[in-house]
């Protein structure tokens, strides 16, 4: 079943056209990955999926028109995001970084510090205080505290030490293979998006170039919109 729709959708920065006609879909437990160079449109879709970025055209989330809701309405209904940047608060702990996010659902503190065990260790330390990549963890718990129906990772592995980015896909994996969440991972590591995402959406000047199933994504393809 669709959860996630974008139809003919088009935005602008001021007078600076960003999208043109994106049309994408989405289903509930369905993890897609979106790539494509940078400025390209990525991060505007999600903005605009997020409703941070006003828009025209159609934006559904289960049968419901996003398209006039405010951002923190389009959170409500079940929209997780881990924005590029972290943008965690840098003077609250980190349980308090989670509390402050969390809404009624599975997710809670146990259950994030078992996905995460080193939150778990630095609960009570600062978030200005903790490394990039634990930050970035603690982030992606931030958005889960929400608890989500569609959570949105926005270059969650950019920057990060391999052996942070390893525990970060580690734990996207687990969240697709053990939950009913809807992911959609946008990021440029071909090699572990294979591994989590059921669908490839590739995006080029504000709109969709190519989308299709993982496994039928080519190298040909991959460099002819990802390549530098």
């Amino acid at each position: 079943m669709t959860l996630l729709t974008l139809e003919n959708v088009t935005a602008s920065y001021g007078t600076s056209q960003a999208l043109f006609g994106m049309t994408l879909s989405i289903d509930q437990s369905e993890a897609v990955a979106m790539m494509g160079r940078n400025g390209m449109g990525k991060t505007t879709t999600v903005k605009t999926i997020c409703r941070m970025l006003p828009a025209e055209g159609q934006i559904g989330f289960d049968g419901r028109d996003l398209t006039r809701l405010s951002s923190h309405q389009a959170a409500r209904l079940g929209i997780g995001l881990v924005p590029e940047g972290r943008r965690c608060f840098r003077d609250l702990t980190v349980e308090e970084n989670l509390l402050v996010a969390a809404r009624p659902g599975h997710w809670d503190l146990a259950r994030i510090f078992a996905l995460f065990p080193r939150l778990g260790e630095r609960k009570k330390q600062r978030a200005s205080t903790l490394s990039g990549g634990e930050q970035q963890m603690l982030a992606i718990g931030r958005a889960l505290m929400t608890n989500p129906r569609l959570l949105i990772l926005d270059e969650a592995t950019e920057g990060l030490a391999p052996l942070i980015r390893a525990e970060i896909w580690e734990a996207v994996a687990r969240l697709k293979a053990e939950t009913g969440l809807a992911l959609l991972v946008i990021d440029k590591t071909l090699k572990e998006l294979r591994q989590v995402a059921d669908r490839a959406i590739l995006i080029t000047r504000g709109q969709v170039a190519w989308e299709g199933a993982m496994a039928d994504l080519d190298a040909e393809t991959s460099e002819r919109y990802i390549g530098v």
